[in-house]
């Protein structure tokens, strides 16, 4: 199944007899070290115009845990996470499309939830609300509710000596920008660098330049063969807290590639002092 669905496709199929579950996921990270910086309110953007139909779903509350030793957006208590997805309308048996302002991280880290928690059709809107030219709603929806139960290990999931380990046997993504990969810069994290052993591998480079939606499934498939993915046993990504991650890992999927990813990222990893930390623009 093709993981992500165009505006035109999504307009189709929301008027056909079996139209998708719509999640709207906006959020957008602000850094910790920024100096007066306002956080993003998904809920006032979700209640200012959505597509028709579509429920907000949280990310921070509903789509991580809280901060914390396993990270900066560890992975949801199950129960909460499913409470919400059933408050959404979500149901194992009826197709969901997800969205977020167009950059993708939010949106993909709900498909990823989703896809590993079991449910088997899931999507991501390409480009996001950047690419819906119908009209936007004000009203907020009555919903239903679902009857969707997380069982997880629907998609492979890493930790931190998983990844650890598939860096020195397979091949490790990390998902954020180079020079926070280098070490040169750290504007969220402790501590700047990258797991021992893992590629440089960008998510803004899973999109055309300039614009949000994904490269095509052939670009995309040649990027990561530059990257080593042709000739690895297993592929897995990692980035700050487990959001452009997911971007990453859908971006993989488009290719058809299957990857894991390491949910705890960098945030998890660099808690720990005891783990190694490597510098510079090489995987060492």
């Amino acid at each position: 199944m093709n993981p992500i669905i165009t505006a035109t496709e999504l307009g189709g199929e929301s008027a056909g007899p079996r139209p998708p579950v719509l999640l709207d996921v906006r959020w957008q990270l602000t850094t910790a070290k920024a100096a007066g910086a306002a956080p993003f309110d998904g809920r006032a953007a979700y209640r200012a115009g959505h597509i028709p139909g579509a429920v907000y779903v949280d990310l921070d509350a509903e789509l991580a845990g809280p901060p914390g030793r396993g990270g900066r957006h560890p992975l949801p208590d199950m129960d909460t996470f499913g409470a919400a997805m059933r408050r959404a309308g979500v149901s194992r048996d009826v197709p969901v499309v997800v969205y977020d302002g167009g950059q993708g991280w939010a949106a993909a880290r709900a498909w990823w939830l989703l896809r590993w928690a079991g449910h088997p059709d899931v999507r991501v809107l390409d480009g996001g609300l950047e690419a819906w030219d119908g009209a936007l709603s004000t009203d907020v929806p009555v919903t239903e509710p679902g009857d969707f139960t997380p069982e997880p290990g629907g998609l492979p999931l890493l930790d931190a000596d998983g990844a650890a380990a598939l860096a020195r046997s397979g091949l490790l993504l990390d998902a954020r920008a180079a020079e926070r990969y280098r070490g040169d810069v750290e504007p969220i994290d402790p501590v700047g660098g990258h797991i021992p052993g893992a590629v440089s591998a960008p998510t803004t480079e899973n999109v055309s330049e300039g614009a949000t939606t994904f490269l095509p499934p052939d670009e995309l498939a040649a990027r990561f063969k530059r990257l080593g993915a042709a000739d690895a046993p297993e592929v897995g990504v990692y980035c700050g807290s487990g959001v452009s991650g997911a971007h990453e890992v859908l971006a993989l999927a488009v290719a058809g590639i299957p990857a894991a990813l390491y949910a705890g990222s960098w945030s998890e990893w660099s808690s720990d002092p005891g783990r190694p930390v490597a510098m510079g623009p090489e995987p060492q």
